[in-house]
């Protein structure tokens, strides 16, 4: 075996606890803020056709919604996570080769180990008949990151975790009549990764680090369906993207060329919307992920040799949502909404890069019309992550018994806060009681 071989496998060895980024928004490590319209109502109703095309992201069909002429819509997100764990990592007590290092135990805190994030998303759609209708979403749908203290009590597990995607979405929808549209698109999705641990064995504890991006491809599908006047429902599907991640593994000790095969997990959104007068609506969202099929990817050195497994062994994640909205007069809509999600993933896999929970969602919002051809949205929420712990011990997927435990109770909440702009050339954007969909 080469000595560059050797280096990068004693890099890889060092990033004990891989995983991806936490404090994401949605469980695990999705971005749900794909709209601003949507962010007040908890994302109650996002599969359903409204005045905002930014539903396509879950649901392409409700393309079919769109006003005549071209519409484009910016949404704009500021995500203030904090996560914060002040646990205790306790040494084995093994002189660690090749300097006979003994590691010390430690209370030292993490610190906020979450960054704030800006989100941004577009939407365009394009009506070239009654019946045939083209878009393109511009999106991120996974990511963030975490950034604890350099010299933390569980730095040897983890120390910065960073993930980013960028998704565009090409797609093509069309209208039967006025109670059935379908849609199918075409998702192209860059992923790149980076994550950093503390290497135990070295003097000063100096940092390993793996990344590694790529470019790969998926589809999303779906359908909406108005069976009787006032009522919509909506079926959405976003497929996984599989990556072949190309990268490094570096540390003091050397550098060398890795690959990682990653798929995200696939989505299905069911949507509901009901008028209840000219002027209130109720709508709801079921959400399942299917996160259970990350398993655990492997970095492959390039002779074949498998130099670290990357255990994610996720459950599947679920969301439920209800919200609603009220015309409080022809220029200005208000909204609310109530989530909780299911977390997919639980203490026994809880990790120091992912201390994940259920959540619940609080949110609120507003639309105003400008004027004819331009309108505003407003969103807020408030997320409440669920008591929490991460305990890395005996049988828990991460823990190195050379190393040592950590234990820490985890407290963490989220802020959102979210705006965005509407604009139509050819037609003005549909006011709610002009909407051609919802006839009133």
């Amino acid at each position: 075996m080469t000595n560059r071989i050797k280096n990068a496998l004693l890099a890889v060895s060092a990033l004990t606890a891989v995983g991806i980024a936490t404090e994401a928004s949605a469980g695990g490590f999705a971005l749900r803020e794909q709209s601003s319209y949507y962010q007040g109502m908890s994302f109650a109703g996002y599969g359903t056709t409204g005045p905002s095309i930014s539903s396509i992201f879950w649901n392409p069909a409700t393309i079919t919604g769109a006003p005549d002429g071209l519409t484009f819509e910016a949404h704009n997100t500021l995500l203030m996570p904090t996560a914060k764990m002040d646990g205790t990592f306790t040494s084995s007590g093994v002189a660690l080769p090749p300097f006979g290092i003994v590691l010390p135990n430690s209370s030292a805190p993490s610190g906020d180990i979450a960054n704030d994030a800006y989100i941004p998303a577009s939407y365009t759609a394009y009506k070239v008949t009654d019946q045939v209708f083209f878009g393109v979403a511009i999106n991120a749908p996974f990511g963030l990151s975490t950034k604890p203290n350099d010299n933390w009590a569980g730095q040897f597990y983890s120390r910065s975790s960073k993930a980013a995607s960028l998704n565009v979405t090409p797609m093509i929808g069309y209208k039967f009549n006025e109670m059935l549209s379908f849609a199918f698109g075409l998702q192209i999705q860059q992923f790149a990764v980076s994550l950093k641990t503390g290497v135990p064995n070295v003097p000063g504890f100096p940092t390993a680090a793996l990344e590694g991006d790529d470019i790969g491809f998926g589809v999303t599908a779906g359908v909406t369906l108005k069976p009787i006047a006032g009522t919509e429902i909506g079926l959405g599907y976003r497929s996984g993207v599989a990556h072949q991640l190309g990268g490094t593994v570096s540390s003091p000790s050397g550098i060398a060329p890795i690959t990682a095969n990653l798929i995200t997990p696939d989505m299905v959104n069911l949507s509901v919307k009901q008028r209840v007068t000219d002027a209130f609506r109720v709508l709801g969202t079921v959400e399942w992920t299917n996160w259970s099929r990350l398993k655990t990817p492997r970095a492959v050195m390039p002779n074949g040799t498998v130099a670290k497994a990357l255990p994610f062994n996720y459950s599947d994640g679920w969301y439920f949502s209800i919200g609603g909205e009220y015309d409080f007069n022809e220029d200005l809509t208000l909204r609310a909404g109530i989530g909780y999600e299911l977390s997919p993933i639980d203490t026994d896999i809880r990790s120091t890069r992912l201390p994940d929970n259920d959540r619940l969602w609080l949110s609120a919002g507003a639309s105003y019309q400008v004027m004819d051809n331009l309108a505003m949205d407003f969103g807020y929420t408030y997320i409440r992550t669920a008591d929490t712990r991460v305990n890395i011990g005996p049988g828990h997927q991460d823990y190195v018994p050379a190393l040592g435990t950590y234990s820490s109770n985890v407290d963490a909440n989220v802020n959102i806060v979210s705006a965005s702009l509407r604009y139509t050339w050819g037609g003005p954007v549909e006011r709610p009681e002009l909407d051609p969909i919802r006839k009133y």
